[in-house]
């Protein structure tokens, strides 16, 4: 992916914001489910795309000081080179570029949030993923799902909500200019078991009026005000009145359902 399309570069001011409020509103779902495939100690896992140190932080209390956590990035933030360790090593790397790490592998469980569907060749990122699985290891894959519910507030009841959600649309039609498939989480079953994996399963969590939801909205349109005001999306009084509105706690905001997908390598 050429790094100038990645709209919410982990580079960017703010960006760590933005990557709290994600950890605050998912962490908990992502280790639900690592926690049911069965994770144990000694074993090795890749974080694909961490962006932050949570979820590698996470990964290796589970495994141990036996066991090895590879997390990489396209661009490696200050947080989570910081989380470098004994059971946690950091790289800068590009899964759809550059060759699988087998020199870590092969891996007990490969976990990605929200990368899959930034990327332009996801079939080739989620192959390189399956191949640097152990036998009987798992691939977990989770990313949004904004077609299937694009609003920010979907109890829509007055002007504040109505102006919430033309700012979400102005953030998909970013997006979307940058060939992010709005509609890929929903496709991850299929994929997965196109691909050969076996117990293949999935669900959804869907938060709404969660306290980071707000947290995750200022972030996010903060880093997005000028790009929304220079396509015409948005004017820069409505974006400063929206974010006055999200800090009064005036709207109950809600995030596209976030699809968690898994499958186990024969």
């Amino acid at each position: 992916m050429d790094e100038g399309r990645y709209l919410l570069d982990n580079r960017a001011a703010g960006a760590g914001d933005r990557i709290a409020a994600l950890s605050a509103l998912f962490d908990p779902t992502t280790f639900r489910h690592v926690d049911a495939l069965g994770i144990t100690r000694g074993a090795r896992c890749w974080e694909v795309g961490a962006g932050g140190p949570s979820v590698p932080r996470g990964l290796a209390a589970r495994v141990g000081p036996a066991g090895r956590v590879l997390a990489t990035d396209l661009e490696v933030s200050p947080a989570l080179a910081a989380a470098a360790g004994p059971a946690i090593e950091v790289r800068r790397h590009d899964v759809v570029r550059d060759p699988p790490p087998r020199d870590a592998g092969p891996f007990y469980l490969v976990h990605a949030r929200l990368v899959l569907v930034h990327l332009p060749d996801r079939e080739r990122a989620l192959r390189a993923m399956i191949d640097v699985l152990r036998p009987g290891g798992w691939l977990l894959v989770e990313d949004a799902d904004p077609a299937l519910q694009p609003a920010s507030v979907i109890d829509a009841v007055d002007e504040e909500a109505a102006l919430a959600n033309r700012l979400r649309n102005g953030f998909r039609a970013l997006l979307a200019e940058r060939s992010v498939d709005l509609a890929y989480g929903r496709k991850l079953p299929r994929l997965l078991r196109a691909a050969g994996l076996l117990d293949v399963a999935a669900d959804a969590y869907f938060p709404i009026a969660h306290p980071a939801c707000a947290a995750l909205e200022i972030a996010t349109v903060r880093m997005l005000r000028a790009q929304l005001v220079d396509r015409g999306l948005a004017t820069a009084e409505e974006i400063e009145r929206h974010l006055a509105n999200v800090a009064a706690g005036r709207l109950d905001l809600a995030q596209p359902p976030m699809i968690s997908a898994w499958g186990r390598r024969p």
